[in-house]
């Protein structure tokens, strides 16, 4: 694909495909998505859409990802970039060669007044020496030139190769009849897009480094446990459940679970973070990440694409794919744009020659028009900055979902965060258990009703409390009629004495008609301020209550803060109650502080704050928190690194780092500045530049040079973005 209008072209004909569900076209990446209806195409059927269409589909199937119903295809993968980069230089400079006899011998002609040959002698070497530069090295402008015209469309190649051909043969009729030609414009216009073409595949090559290094992390080979002993095969020949031996130094081939061994791993190339994490008996390890100083021996539980680097990979790819809502109004320009430029040169023509009754200087001018404008900035603009946003968002650790995060992260003006998991630690542990004094209950028999109970709920809190019981061996009575209610609690009947048994928050207790006298004292006590209050009720009785304690991030403060310097508001949401909320609150000086909230709640407060024209973003959970990080302006997920696919939000930070929040502000808000000015670098060049040259202040040779690097100045300032 040579320009925006390419990528229009194919998308177009992609969708208006029956059986094809959706389709995206990235221009700066040369890649296709396309997802299908298996029972209506095949996948050769897609190809054909796009072979038919004049283009080539080239395949690395090491690189693809292949679903049930979807299909990844590459118009050029990572390899036939770096083929791109060589082909255009080598292109480049064999017409520079043929082109630069043309040029010392006009130089030479302009400084001294005559040739250096003779006046035949010049007439044949420019023709042979244009002849070559104009129909073999500009033979591709040409071919899909035609290939356009056949199917009625015009994109770039239509205005080079018909701006380079109309002087070409202007200049072979101006030889025979004796007039002066213009065969070394013809090639220079060539030799400058060819230089052109080749800054712009370095440039945009460099744009897709972040995903040719998240290509090449995985390790090729694995040592496994066999009953003969350990042997070293390919990382493609391992099995779900396979045994595999990681020594100190090593990748980590794949995902999995540590069987024997402790040492430090260091995932920074997955997550970001600097720091080695520790790695013993049980702990989840994943590939592509690097063993640092102790021997490991893993169970292998994920391979291939559902491997953590395999849906990161997936995640960056579909992202830089993807389009801003932006970038529609330049998609709508660049389909039109062609024709548009082509009614101009004939209007420059025609203007020129009324004007001067000079033929040659009319189409002169008409060729500079064709040879000046530039799509491909237009094309350029967004996914180019895209594609270097969401790959530095890669190596941090921030993984973008779509190219419309960037647009949304430019207006928002507020940040809420989920309390547990997000501001805390999500290691909640028992800090204190309350007796109530009006029964006769010790704080062993309450840790037992509360064990009991929460021995059959996943919930954070739940599980502390189990794992509490369990460290003090006290033993769980059976219960049945189990019923857990989401932001609430749990309840059951406990199998010996038939009495029904409670433990949760004080809406649970309410929900049942249970005194919450007592409830509300310890909630609202100065004494017991911090921790989540859970209550345990014995029949119809509030007997005890267990306050569970989860640690602040050693970062939160420091990273609210920033976030403050940036000109956001800070919320944060709980179901916790009002007195231990705003205990979290003072600590991290956050004013505006939503308790008691159930989870089906937050989104409905979400929808609140944006009714008095907050744009918010929801920093959560990103599974629990699902409806809230889908209602928010910009949701982030802060998830685990296995629950990548499975996260809502439109950004995911693989590694819980509350700085990774401001990382992922700063590098949406920087995307979307870098989107902006190259758009309006973009139109403006085209704005001020097709007038200048339909008023004859530029020459082709001038017009083309300008076009070649209009293009190149979009992706060098998109390649910023790393930098900064």
């Amino acid at each position: 694909m040579t320009c925006a209008s390419c990528a229009v072209s194919n998308e177009k004909e992609l969708l208006k495909t029956k059986g094809i569900l959706d389709a995206s076209v990235n221009f700066a990446a040369k890649k296709a998505f396309v997802e299908y209806d298996a029972d209506e195409l095949s996948e050769d059927d897609v190809k054909k859409v796009i072979k038919d269409n004049g283009y080539q589909i080239v395949e690395h199937e090491e690189h693809s990802i292949k679903h049930k119903h979807a299909m990844v295809m590459e118009n050029g993968g990572h390899e036939h970039a770096s083929e791109d980069i060589k082909n255009n230089w080598q292109a480049f400079l064999w017409s520079a060669v043929f082109s630069l006899p043309l040029v010392l011998e006009m130089v030479y002609q302009i400084r001294a007044g005559k040739n250096i040959l003779g006046i035949d002698q010049v007439m044949w070497l420019h023709l042979v020496l244009a002849t070559f530069v104009v129909l073999l090295f500009g033979w591709r402008f040409h071919r899909m030139a035609f290939m356009q015209a056949k199917k009625f469309r015009a994109n770039m190649d239509t205005l080079i190769s018909l701006g380079t051909l109309t002087a070409y043969f202007f200049s072979l009729w101006a030889i025979f009849n004796g007039r002066e030609s213009y065969l070394e414009s013809a090639a220079l216009i060539i030799t400058f897009i060819l230089l052109g073409k080749y800054f712009e595949a370095k440039s945009t090559g460099q744009a897709g480094e972040a995903m040719r290094k998240l290509l090449e992390l995985g390790a090729k080979r694995a040592r496994v446990v066999t009953e003969a002993g350990e042997k070293e095969v390919l990382v493609d020949e391992i099995k779900v459940g396979d045994v595999i031996v990681v020594k100190p130094g090593e990748k980590i081939p794949l995902d999995g679970i540590v069987l024997e061994g402790e040492s430090n791993v260091d995932e920074s190339m997955l997550t970001g973070e600097s720091l080695p994490v520790e790695k013993k008996k049980f702990s989840s390890i994943f590939g592509a990440t690097v063993n640092q100083d102790g021997v490991l021996k893993i169970k292998v539980m994920q391979i291939g694409e559902q491997t953590v680097l395999a849906q990161i990979i997936k995640t960056v790819e579909q992202a830089q794919s993807s389009k801003a809502p932006i970038q529609k109004l330049a998609d709508k320009i660049s389909g039109i744009f062609v024709p548009i430029v082509i009614v101009l040169a004939a209007i420059s023509f025609i203007g020129w020659y009324g004007f001067s009754a000079d033929f040659t200087k009319a189409l002169i001018n008409a060729v500079a028009v064709l040879v000046i404008a530039c799509p491909c900035a237009l094309g350029l603009a967004t996914p180019a900055a895209i594609m270097v946003g969401t790959g530095r968002g890669a190596k941090q650790g921030i993984l973008f979902k779509n190219g419309e995060s960037f647009e949304r992260a430019k207006d928002i003006s507020m940040i809420v965060f989920d309390k547990t998991g997000t501001l805390t630690k999500g290691r909640p542990e028992v800090e204190r258990v309350f007796v109530n004094p009006g029964f006769n209950f010790s704080k062993d028999k309450i840790l037992k009703i509360a064990g009991s109970l929460a021995k059959h709920s996943e919930h954070p809190l739940s599980k502390a409390v189990a794992d509490y019981i369990h460290k003090k061996n006290i033993a769980p009575v059976d219960m049945k009629n189990i019923k857990e209610e989401r932001g609430k609690g749990i309840s059951a009947v406990c199998e010996e004495h038939g009495t029904k048994l409670l433990l949760g928050n004080r809406k649970l207790l309410e929900d049942n008609k249970i005194d919450t006298t007592w409830a509300q004292d310890i909630l609202e006590s100065e004494e017991f301020q911090s921790g989540t209050k859970l209550f345990v009720a014995h029949g119809n009785e509030t007997v005890g209550a267990i306050a569970v304690a989860d640690e602040l991030r050693n970062e939160a403060k420091e990273a609210l803060g920033k976030l403050k310097k940036m000109g956001l508001k800070i919320g944060m949401m709980t179901g916790d109650s009002k007195k231990t909320a705003e205990h979290i609150a003072k600590a991290l000086e956050i004013k505006d502080v939503r308790a008691e909230v159930l989870p089906s709640e937050k989104a409905n407060e979400i929808k609140r704050l944006q009714s008095i024209g907050e744009k918010v973003v929801f920093v959560g959970d990103g599974i629990n928190d699902a409806p809230s990080l889908v209602q928010a302006d910009l949701g982030i997920a802060m998830g685990s690194a296995q629950d990548i696919a499975k996260e809502a939000g439109q950004i995911i930070l693989v590694h819980n780092n509350l700085k990774k929040v401001v990382e992922a502000v700063a590098v949406s808000r920087l995307t979307f500045k870098t989107i902006r000015q190259n758009l309006f670098w973009a139109f403006g060049y085209n704005v001020v530049a097709i007038p200048l040259a339909m008023a004859g202040f530029l020459n082709p040779i001038i017009a083309a040079g300008a076009m070649a690097f209009s293009s190149v100045s979009v992706v060098l300032n998109s390649l910023r973005i790393y930098r900064k």
